[in-house]
Parts: structure tokens; C-alpha cells; sequence
């Protein structure tokens, strides 16, 4: 198992301080719908380094960090014992996010392959989390995409192998749970942050979720 020292003995150790159905979400919704959503889900006169209507430890705001040399760049590493999210950058520095991570036992710490990415994706959640919450229920058909939705606007796939693995990297509608511990076994973020990742994520990169420690507090 990757634990959180393999990739960090503090966080400073390699970080610096700052410098669903397929078919169904390739077809649907449209284009200016995805647009008006993406309007909606991002704050007026957006800055990703200083916005914060979602009152969020400042923080977990994203901010560019120097990486470790010998990171790869593209490869995500999420630090699941201080909430942050690292996109490495190809000039030796990385974007920093804050993230909530899984509850309890269903956070999976490993290595995986990013498969694919959805822009405002549908979802429908596995038996496992209706017989845990048995509210799911009612999306067991399937949640239509949009502001409310559990992965909210964006959603970047894990895969071992070519085995789909059901954990994502998205957007959440409840942005004041970052920091925390909340989901049913994804990496959530402020949809707004994950909006600007999105993009700069490539298929076929690797994605390192490393332990959570539970001696080790979140807080600062």
C-alpha cells in the first residue's frame, strides 16, 4: 500500500511554498447548456488564488508550488492526510488544490490510470452506496447532469489496468465539505477549481492516492 511517506515527509519535502453511461455523456447536454452551467458553478470576475464565496480555509485555495525534482509531469498526487490535490507542471512546478477524500475505509490509496474525463457527467451510484444510503435509490437509473449532480461539473475517471475502479476525481455540489472526509470513496473539489484542472489533465496519466494517516491532522 502507498503510504503518505513514499510521497512526503511533510508537505514542504516536495513542495516548496508558493511561487456513467459513455453514450449518454458524450450526447448530452448540449453544448450552450455545459457553457451556462460552467457560468453558473464560477463566481463573478473569477480568481482562482484569492475567490472564496464558499468560505473555504484559504488554504485549499489552488496555488502554484515548486515540485520535487523527478516528479512526473501530468501525474496527479493527492496528499489525502492535508487535503490537497498536485497537478505536476512540466516547469518543475505543480498546481496545489484542496479536496475532500473518502469516509472512513472507503478511501482506496493506490495507483491508477486515468482512462477519461467528462464535462458535466451523468451518475449513477453502485449498489454499494444505495445499500449504505439508501436515499441513492432514487438515482438508480441515473442522476441527469448539471449544478446538483454527485460529480458536478467535471469528472476524471480511475482505472487499474482497463478495469474501471468507480473512484473519480470531480467537482461536488457541496464545496464546504472540502478538507474534510465525505464522500463514498472519490476526491471531490470546488467545482470552479476543478473547471481549471480539467483541462490540463491528460488521458493515460497517473494518478497517486497515497494514505491517510489518521495521526495526522488536516488542520493548520
Amino acid at each position: 500500500m502507498l503510504t503518505r511517506r513514499h510521497f512526503i515527509q511533510t508537505t514542504t519535502a516536495l513542495f516548496s511554498a508558493s511561487v456513467s453511461s459513455p453514450l449518454l455523456a458524450d450526447t448530452w447536454p448540449a453544448e450552450a447548456q455545459k457553457a451556462e452551467w460552467d457560468a453558473q458553478v464560477t463566481p463573478p470576475g473569477f480568481d482562482p488564488a484569492t475567490s472564496n464565496p464558499w468560505g473555504l480555509h484559504p488554504r485549499f485555495l489552488p496555488q502554484r508550488v515548486v515540485a520535487k525534482p523527478g516528479l512526473v509531469p501530468g501525474d496527479i498526487h493527492v496528499d489525502a492526510v492535508a487535503r490537497y490535490l498536485y497537478h505536476i507542471e512540466e516547469s518543475g512546478t505543480a498546481m496545489r488544490y484542496g479536496v475532500a477524500i473518502a469516509r472512513g475505509n472507503l478511501y482506496e490509496p493506490g495507483v491508477y490510470t486515468i482512462k477519461r474525463k467528462v464535462r458535466w457527467p451523468h451518475w449513477t451510484p453502485t449498489q454499494n452506496m444505495i445499500e449504505r444510503d439508501p436515499e441513492n435509490a432514487r438515482w438508480a437509473d441515473g442522476m441527469e447532469p448539471g449544478p446538483e449532480n454527485a460529480l458536478g461539473s467535471r469528472a476524471i475517471y480511475l482505472y487499474v489496468g482497463d478495469r474501471d475502479t468507480y473512484l473519480r476525481i470531480h467537482g461536488t455540489p457541496y464545496p464546504r465539505s472540502i478538507g474534510g472526509r465525505a464522500s463514498s470513496g472519490c476526491v471531490r473539489m470546488v467545482m470552479a477549481h476543478i473547471n481549471e484542472l480539467y483541462p490540463n489533465v491528460e488521458i493515460e496519466s497517473t494518478a497517486h492516492l497515497y494514505s491517510a494517516e489518521d495521526s495526522v491532522t488536516a488542520r493548520s
